[in-house]
């Protein structure tokens, strides 16, 4: 059976235990197409802030 050697500090247990409280990223609706994506970033529709910044490939 394993046993530790040395006992892990309260510093190094809560870095252990950084990532068990990640939430979800913020997303965003897009207002002209209604698309949900995440915020700051274009839309796959090529919208963002209500604006076509971005070609569409099919045009």
């Amino acid at each position: 059976m394993a046993v530790q050697q040395n006992k892990k500090s309260p510093s190094r247990r809560n870095m252990r235990r950084a990532h068990d409280f990640l939430t979800n990223p913020p997303l965003a609706v897009e207002p002209t197409s209604g698309e949900v994506h995440l915020r700051h970033h274009v839309s796959p529709s090529g919208f963002y802030r209500g604006k076509r910044v971005v070609k569409a490939r099919e045009e």
